[in-house]
């Protein structure tokens, strides 16, 4: 199938406090996409007080930063095997990552688990050596673990060709050598150019969408979000949501259609095959759910979770003492 050009849907992945979040933020702010709103703050996808206050990532965001005509969506994963449900879910949006790496500290166990996922999902990475600033960096020794952590995992010969970039996301700049000029984020936005595959589209088969994670809202209710891996969805538009495979379709109308600009979320009329959308107005919307043309309700495979971390079972008490006093 063809490829778009236009648009190229990234997961961004990192240990906790390797820099994830103020790398977006250098992004969002040297492609111009906060400008108009005037943003001065930091940590920008940190949205929820909890994230902010233990600085870290629970809940999956996208944000959506414009390089050279083409549209990039950085899709935040959370960094916690706690939350593998979420990064299954997500990582399955993207078609590369970017694999962030603190240059002092090197490959942590949180590393290991959201890569392992990327990986499986046969995504391209870009390594990023992170706070090259640190004193005590070991930016060559850091790239030989993520090499051998990624054979580890079973990273195919593709997958280890990766590109190398390295920098400090919180200055605001990186380069394609350890030692270098300080200027800006520019080899980052190129590389994700460069090796970063577009979405493999066919626009002119039927409509499947599948959603890979909710939202609500006070006045819409349930909103959707997924990407589209075949035809088109526009704004009113009949479709029909198919849970699983022999589940009975559920026929519903698109009351609005949205898609991320920097931070924000800006309604359009109309989205294609590779677009990363927010879908509102229909009822009983799901994850895995797949939003289908009414002529041809075919389901995407569902999306495989992990078992939960923890596992309770609870049971009457077996105990020698039980029903005694005292």
């Amino acid at each position: 199938m063809p490829r778009r050009t236009d648009v190229r849907n990234v997961a961004i992945i990192a240990h906790v406090d390797h820099g994830k979040t103020t790398l977006v933020d250098g992004l969002l702010s040297q492609t111009g996409s906060l400008r108009a709103r005037g943003e001065v703050s930091t940590c920008i996808m940190d949205s929820k007080d909890q994230e902010r206050e233990r600085g870290i990532t629970i809940l999956a965001k996208i944000c959506a930063a414009a390089w050279k005509d083409v549209r990039i969506n950085i899709i935040d994963t959370p960094g916690h095997a706690d939350f593998g449900g979420e990064v299954e879910r997500v990582v399955r949006m993207a078609d590369g990552c970017l694999l962030l790496v603190d240059a002092a500290e090197g490959v942590m166990p949180q590393t290991r688990f959201v890569l392992g996922k990327a990986l499986a999902c046969g995504l391209k990475p870009i390594v990023v050596v992170n706070k090259i600033d640190k004193p005590g960096c070991r930016p060559h020794a850091v790239v030989d673990e993520v090499f051998d952590l990624m054979v580890e995992l079973g990273a195919n010969d593709d997958q280890l060709d990766f590109p190398v970039l390295f920098g400090a996301g919180r200055e605001g700049y990186m380069r394609r050598q350890p030692d270098g000029p300080e200027n800006d984020l520019t080899p980052l936005l190129d590389a994700i150019l460069e090796h970063i595959p577009g979405p493999e589209v066919d626009p002119d088969a039927p409509l499947r969408l599948q959603i890979s994670n909710i939202d609500y809202n006070d006045f819409v209710g349930r909103i959707g979000i997924g990407r589209i891996y075949s035809g088109s969805i526009r704004t009113g538009q009949v479709v029909v949501l198919v849970k699983n495979e022999g589940a009975a379709p559920k026929q519903g109308r698109v009351l609005q259609l949205h898609m991320s600009r920097g931070i924000e979320r800006v309604e359009v009329s109309e989205a294609v095959a590779g677009d990363i959308v927010q879908v509102t107005g229909l009822e009983g919307v799901d994850i895995s759910a797949t939003i289908c043309d009414p002529a041809a309700p075919a389901p995407l495979p569902q999306i495989p979770i992990d078992e939960p971390t923890i596992r309770m079972i609870f049971s009457v008490s077996t105990s020698p003492l039980c029903g005694r006093e005292g």
